[in-house]
């Protein structure tokens, strides 16, 4: 489990300037129109003051604040929404206002963007001393600082949608990115990429964010969720990061109230509802589907990407050792090789195998991207395609599509270096490839990408990985892939990997598995040679 140390200890956060109890005195004179308190005053438990003072609170010997980035995680529930409104509002007219600041929040579609904007609005026209201060321009989902104070004159604050327009261009002073796990590809990744280098445009920033756990690990959430979590964990030191992550693990009993409690810090003061958590916790008990809700949005457990996963990537990460290449060419064993040649959007994938004397298997991919479209694509699907051509996991091929001639030179080069026993094509897409190799003499065979040709592999595959006989090598690209697999199941219990659900982020994970099905195929033939040999050599 992951939580806060400080989080119950709020004497503990250094104020050495009282700027953290100036904040914390700022918010307690706000009203809130849904408090139930006797005078409606804004509602702020514990465990908010804390994360109030540790950002404000602590400063350099300028007065500076040291803390620059906030990483808030917690499960659904918990009145983030409220914390959010009040930094704003400690900004736009509180003992944070500087003149012409501008104050931004941004969530992934414009529905909940209003969410907050909402939220503080709700206050400034509840209370008649913000209301003569601050205009609330519904329309426009802006508010904005009218008053003659000079210390706060043309201050705004503005929300936005993820997935409109970038702002570039502006210079926020402030800004807090809901649900950050929900930004998806494109248009996401270009607005957090506005967002966040506009941060350094002007001194004093602080930029917020505000999110539940998601899925899998190859998206900027996970990447800014990661990172946190290291400075959170001591692993790194990083004074202006700010982790404040309430976090379920794998080992965690997701049914012990405890954890609940420890993780929803709100729930002592009567939110999230228990009862209402003992209600799904049961039905969790029943079904799968119910029990990854519960984890991920209510015990803000990070999870797989896929929502009908193929495997835990726990499982699957078990599998990362190293795979020496010079030593697979010197031994010459026998190799099997998948390919799953891209349309549209896909990567072509290239998946060498080789079955090993405890009967798993290591395989090998390689990747094959358009140079020209390294960038497009990778924000199209959220990942970052540039990096993983750099860090030598995808070969770039000249053009706006995939070079077939390229991937053709690669195989080619495989069966030259290892002792190739086949090439197997879905031959959908690689009759013309198919051809080209045959007809020099080279092994390239039809494994069609239907049922009765996958469900055996994907079997295969998933019995070695659960009995950990699978090596991989930790290929991030792979891994991504398999955190996009879907599996469908069909009336006889047989499983296929779902294409069409996972956005076509999948075809590693399909080369590996037409590579894995080869290679049983070819090791069940060699072994039943064998015993027909050696049962020919006893009539002898």
């Amino acid at each position: 489990m992951l939580r806060p140390a400080w989080i119950d200890a709020p004497e503990l956060i250094p104020d050495p300037m009282g700027y953290g109890e100036r904040a914390v005195r700022f918010l307690r004179k706000l009203r809130h129109p849904k408090s139930t308190l006797p005078g409606k005053p804004f509602q702020l438990d514990p465990w908010q003051e804390a994360i109030i003072r540790a950002i404000y609170g602590p400063r350099d010997e300028a007065g500076r604040r040291i803390v620059r980035r906030v990483v808030l995680l917690v499960p659904r529930g918990n009145r983030k929404t409220s914390l959010a409104a009040a930094i704003t509002l400690l900004h736009l007219i509180g003992p944070e206002r500087q003149p012409g600041q501008l104050v931004v929040s941004a969530a992934s579609a414009h529905e909940q963007a209003r969410e907050l904007f909402g939220e503080a609005a709700m206050i400034v026209q509840d209370d008649p001393r913000l209301r003569g201060k601050l205009a609330v321009r519904d329309y426009m989902s802006r508010i904005a600082y009218t008053g003659t104070e000079g210390s706060a004159r043309g201050s705004r604050y503005l929300a936005v949608a993820a997935d409109g327009n970038a702002l570039h261009g502006k210079t926020p002073n402030v800004v807090l990115m809901d649900e950050l796990h929900a930004w998806a590809g494109g248009k996401g990744q270009l607005q957090y990429e506005a967002l966040d280098s506009a941060l350094v445009k002007v001194p004093g920033t602080l930029s917020v964010i505000l999110s539940t756990s998601g899925r899998g690990q190859e998206n900027l959430a996970w990447r800014a969720v990661e990172y946190a979590i290291r400075v959170q964990k001591g692993q790194i030191d990083d004074p202006a990061t700010l982790p404040v992550i309430f976090m379920a693990e794998p080992e965690d009993d997701w049914r012990d109230e405890a954890l609940w409690a420890a993780l929803n810090p709100g729930m002592r003061h009567g939110y999230p509802d228990l009862y209402a958590f003992r209600d799904k916790a049961k039905k969790a008990e029943f079904s799968p589907f119910e029990r990854e809700s519960f984890q991920q949005f209510n015990l803000n457990r990070w999870l797989d990407q896929s929502t009908s996963p193929f495997v835990d990537m726990a499982v699957y990460d078990q599998g990362a050792w190293e795979v020496d290449l010079d030593d697979l060419e010197m031994e010459q064993a026998p190799c099997w090789i998948g390919v799953d040649l891209s349309k549209n959007d896909d990567l072509t994938a290239v998946v060498a195998c080789w079955r090993g004397e405890d009967g798993g298997y290591t395989v090998h991919p390689w990747f094959f991207c358009p140079e020209e479209s390294l960038r497009r694509r990778g924000e199209l699907h959220g990942v970052d395609y540039v990096t993983w051509a750099e860090d030598g996991h995808i070969i770039p091929t000249p053009g706006n599509t995939v070079d077939l001639r390229t991937v053709e030179s690669h195989i080619r080069d495989l069966c030259a270096r290892f002792k190739v026993e086949e090439i197997a094509f879905d031959p959908a897409f690689g009759r013309v490839m198919m051809a080209n190799l045959a007809e020099d003499g080279l092994p390239a065979v039809e494994h069609r990408q239907g049922w009765v040709s996958m469900g055996p592999a994907v079997k295969e595959l998933e019995r070695v990985m659960l009995a950990g006989l699978f090596r991989h090598g930790g290929n991030p690209i792979l891994r991504w892939n398999f955190e996009n697999v879907q599996v469908e199941t069909d009336k006889a219990g047989v499983r296929m990997f779902h294409k069409s659900k996972s956005g076509n982020k999948i075809d590693g994970a399909v080369a590996c598995a037409m590579a894995v099905g080869r290679a049983a195929i070819g090791q069940e033939r060699f072994t039943t040679s064998a015993a027909w040999f050696k049962d020919d050599m006893m009539w002898a």
